[in-house]
């Protein structure tokens, strides 16, 4: 079964840190691109940064530039996002999924997703 699943979620004070995990099964990470996501309350979703299957990054929220790093360990078939410094302004649920054809920014290019871990920030 093809599936990824995403974890680390919580609850952080402003300025803290965390780290999602999403974990894949049922294929082989390194062929993939995998990017997150988050939608917000009452926003829509957003592209966040992804990882291409050749480790270089792309970030697509300049808000998160300096705060998140993403990266890969495909012999965990696992890859991580790293965030710092949090602003109650990211919390939503985070997304992870696989780009099918290489990273992007849109939700269509991807198509397997996780089921969402939530982060909030606040006091």
């Amino acid at each position: 079964q093809v599936q990824l699943v995403e974890s680390g979620g919580g609850l952080v004070q402003p300025g803290g840190s965390l780290r999602l995990s999403c974990a894949a099964s049922g294929f082989t990470l390194a062929y993939f691109g995998i990017g997150w996501f988050r939608q917000a309350p009452r926003k829509e979703r957003e592209g966040v940064l992804c990882i291409s299957n050749s480790g270089g990054s792309t970030y697509y929220v300049d808000s998160v530039k300096g705060r998140f790093t993403i990266s890969r360990d495909n012999a965990k078939n696992t890859v991580y996002l790293q965030m710092n410094s949090l602003k109650p302004e990211d919390t939503a649920v985070y997304y992870c999924a696989r780009a099918y054809s290489g990273c992007s920014r849109y939700g269509a290019r991807y198509d397997v997703w996780g089921q969402g871990t939530p982060v909030t920030v606040s006091s």
